[in-house]
């Protein structure tokens, strides 16, 4: 896309003869098919007020829109009606198709047609073409007397990608998002920039794709560190990791739970070995251990108190010690961390009174309820959370993300009381799934014991946490930006219910 404000994106490419149309037949599909049309068109440069835009080129592939296959290509350079005044040495070194280039190649006239057949009736795609393209194809039609193609439908994917994606890779301009994801330098040709943003649009899809089937882990700011610096602390021996308990009663649909000390061991079961995420540094591999590191973070931890001590009460936090801490996450963008005296801050708070108990209203992309548990907090935890809050929703303004921030605290009833949603995370692997959550119950002598699941069960877990039922809340807070939607998520890691 030839435009003034790209003109210094690309080295200008070597001139080319006008080339025969491209694809699987000297002319496209007739007009009006299913596919997806997308295209770019090549213009000149305007060198003065009131000067136009004049079409040098314009290129199409048709996809098909359940596999993003290609279908068939069309390529063509088109000869302005003057060479010499439209192709200044601006618009070469934007495009590099030269005068000469242009000077044999057909007028617009004899291609209209063909390019009619293409757009008419199809769904339209490209990058700023709302804006650019389009425009110049009406232009161009309208210079020949010829009413224009209509579409379908519009698919402009920098607003697109600029929404979805975030602004991860700075202007989002086509040669910003090739370079982001290392596929080169855009040529500003049509076939090439318009197969180019096929790539991005694929490479973009997979990234939101990986983060909303997959949000604990790629969201969570410090799970790869923690699995990382675990199996170098314990070197290559792998967690054992607990299998789920087999139903004592085969009849029994209700899924039973045992319950063990909480010092105890927790229960025998094989080893299911986990690999070594500090032995790759490649996406692909980090992709392949997510289940196995998720593993490792929630079960390596001891359920004794003791192991939570490096939870901070309300009390114990200084606001002016927390701030938020951005490092880069592989491929995927930025990471963000909220820190407390440089470590990850993680908040306790005892005697919480459940508002609302677990809800499988909400799905994750598997169709498993995603679980949470709604709490009253006392007004010390929600000035600290608040201010967690609002500093890190100005952090991920100043970012340029352009995702709705959802509030993390709550008013609730005619009081105004605070409220927030502790999620309870869960693992799943093959046909069973875990709590990632430690779940106990505090006797009412004091003793806390440990319940052990055999597996995920929603109606039995909210049997638990009955509403105006007191719970004791160890829970972290991680940053998440995706679907459009960010905040803070507060990520239950003990949850102890007071036994009435």
């Amino acid at each position: 896309m030839a435009t003034a404000s790209d003109s210094s994106a690309s080295d200008p490419a070597p001139a080319a003869a006008a080339p025969a149309p491209e694809g699987d037949a000297a002319l496209p599909p007739g007009a009006g098919g299913p596919e997806i049309a997308f295209f770019d068109v090549e213009t000149s440069v305007p060198q003065r007020a009131g000067q136009g835009y004049a079409l040098l080129e314009f290129g199409a592939i048709l996809v098909c829109p359940r596999r993003l296959v290609e279908v068939a290509s069309y390529a063509t350079l088109v000869r302005p009606a003057d060479p010499v005044s439209a192709v200044s040495a601006a618009s070469v070194r934007c495009n590099g198709i030269t005068r000469d280039a242009v000077s044999g190649a057909p007028p617009f006239r004899d291609v209209a047609d063909a390019v009619y057949d293409l757009l008419n009736g199809r769904v339209w795609a490209g990058h700023n073409i709302v804006r650019f393209d389009s425009a110049r194809i009406r232009e161009a039609f309208a210079e020949i007397g010829r009413p224009p193609p209509e579409p379908k439908g519009l698919i402009d994917t920098l607003p697109l990608l600029t929404q979805r994606f975030g602004r991860r890779a700075g202007d989002m301009k086509m040669a910003s998002l090739a370079n982001y994801f290392g596929l080169g330098k855009q040529r500003h040709r049509s076939l090439d920039d318009v197969r180019m943003n096929l790539e991005v649009l694929k490479y973009c899809a997979t990234v939101l794709f990986l983060e909303a089937s997959l949000p604990e882990v790629l969201t969570v700011e410090n799970l790869v560190e923690r699995a990382i610096t675990r199996s170098r602390a314990n070197g290559a021996a792998s967690p054992e990791v607990p299998k789920p308990e087999a139903n004592s009663s085969p009849d029994s649909s209700k899924r039973q739970r045992t319950v063990c000390p909480a010092e105890g061991a927790l229960p025998e079961g094989g080893n299911q070995g986990t690999s070594d995420p500090s032995t790759s540094r490649e996406s692909v591999e980090l992709v392949s251990h997510i289940e196995e590191m998720k593993l490792d973070s929630t079960t390596q931890m001891d359920v004794s108190s003791s192991s939570y001590s490096a939870f901070l009460e309300p009390d114990d936090i200084s606001t002016e010690y927390i701030k938020i801490s951005v490092a880069p996450l592989h491929q995927f963008g930025r990471r963000s961390s909220i820190q407390h005296k440089d470590s990850p801050l993680q908040l306790c708070s005892a005697g919480l009174k459940v508002q609302f108990g677990v809800s499988t209203k909400f799905l994750d992309n598997a169709g498993r309820p995603k679980l949470n548990i709604v709490v009253d907090i006392p007004e010390n935890l929600s000035k600290v959370l608040e201010f967690c809050d609002d500093l890190a929703r100005r952090s991920s303004q100043e970012s340029g993300s352009t995702s709705e921030w959802r509030p993390l605290v709550k008013k609730y009833g005619y009081v105004n009381r605070p409220t927030v949603r502790l999620n309870i995370p869960t693992i799943v692997r093959g046909d069973s799934a875990i709590y990632s959550t430690d779940i106990c119950q505090k006797e009412p002598s004091g003793n806390i014991q440990k319940l052990v699941f055999s597996n995920v069960d929603a109606t039995e877990l909210d049997s638990l946490f009955v509403r105006g039922s007191q719970v004791d809340a160890y829970f972290s807070l991680e940053i998440y930006d995706y679907h459009q939607n960010a905040g803070i998520r507060l990520v239950a890691k003990r949850l102890v219910v007071h036994s009435k």
